[in-house]
Order: C-alpha cells, then sequence, then structure tokens
C-alpha cells in the first residue's frame, strides 16, 4: 500500500509533511515529490506514470493560487486524488479551494480544507482501507481512541 505525495513550491513543505506524518502513523509508505504543473508538466507526467508501476494507489497534490497540480494530476490517472488548497497569500487561499473543488465533471479531485494535508492523509487511508484489512484494523482502533479521549475529559460541571 503506498501513496505519493505532490506539491507544486518547496515553500510548501511544512505543510504537506502533515500528510505524510498520518501516513507514517498507520504504516502507510509513501513517496514525495515537489513539481509544479506549470513549470515542469513533462516532468509531472513521468513521474505520475512512474509511482503508478511502482505501486501507488492514491495521489494527494497540494497547490496554492491557480492550483492547477490536483486537477493535472487527476487528468493523468485514474487512480483516487486528493486535492489539498494551499494559502498562498492574497485571498487566504480561497482560490485555490475554488480551483480544486470545482474540477470539471468525469475527473474528480476528492478535496480537503485549506492547509489541512493531515485530513488528506486520513482520507487516504480511509480509500486504502477498504482493501488492506490490517489498515482499517489501526483506524477503528484510532476512532476508538478519539472517542475513548472524549469520555475521559467529560466534567458535567464544565460551566461552573
Amino acid at each position: 500500500m503506498k501513496v505519493t505525495i505532490l506539491f507544486g513550491s518547496k515553500s510548501d513543505t511544512e505543510i504537506m509533511q502533515k500528510a505524510a506524518s498520518v501516513l507514517k502513523e498507520f504504516g502507510v509508505d509513501y513517496a514525495s515529490y515537489v513539481i509544479s504543473a506549470h513549470r515542469a508538466g513533462e516532468v509531472l507526467a513521468e513521474t505520475v506514470a512512474a509511482e503508478e508501476k511502482a505501486g501507488t494507489e492514491v495521489f494527494i497534490a497540494g497547490a496554492g493560487l491557480a492550483a492547477a497540480l490536483p486537477g493535472v494530476v487527476a487528468s493523468m490517472t485514474t487512480l483516487p486524488v486528493i486535492g489539498v488548497p494551499l494559502d498562498g497569500g492574497k485571498v487566504g487561499g480561497i482560490d485555490s479551494l475554488l480551483s480544486i473543488v470545482q474540477m470539471p465533471k468525469q475527473i474528480p479531485v476528492a478535496t480537503v480544507g485549506l492547509d489541512n494535508a493531515a485530513n488528506a492523509g486520513y482520507l487516504a487511508c480511509e480509500i486504502l482501507s477498504i482493501k488492506y484489512p490490517e489498515l482499517k484494523a489501526k483506524l477503528v482502533a484510532f476512532r476508538k481512541k478519539l472517542q475513548d479521549d472524549v469520555r475521559a475529559e467529560l466534567n458535567p460541571r464544565v460551566l461552573g
């Protein structure tokens, strides 16, 4: 089981690292690349094809501003693509969110919240868990722990 993480700029490394951290937590192999869809389209196509051959089953693509990367990746593969809209500056990431979420029909990209690469990692794990029962078991245990943590913190007198 493998995920490939792509993002368009080195400046996005800190945010996209959050997806990698989730994948590591669940024992999912991954590869990551910084490739601009606009500046290096041929390199991107070669990388997507090579990663498919290497066993990638889900792509995570983070991009800001015009945010073409997730859609371009989706045009190159029939594997699931999860887009992470990144805050590129002037309009607070709304441009990248709309660019990713408004993909034309027939070439979908799943989209998580602004700068929420961690959720992309969790979604990739959920997608993979359909095929891998051991990953599903880890997700079930993780969700149970979330519930247990909330129960442990319950205090009926929070507001005094």
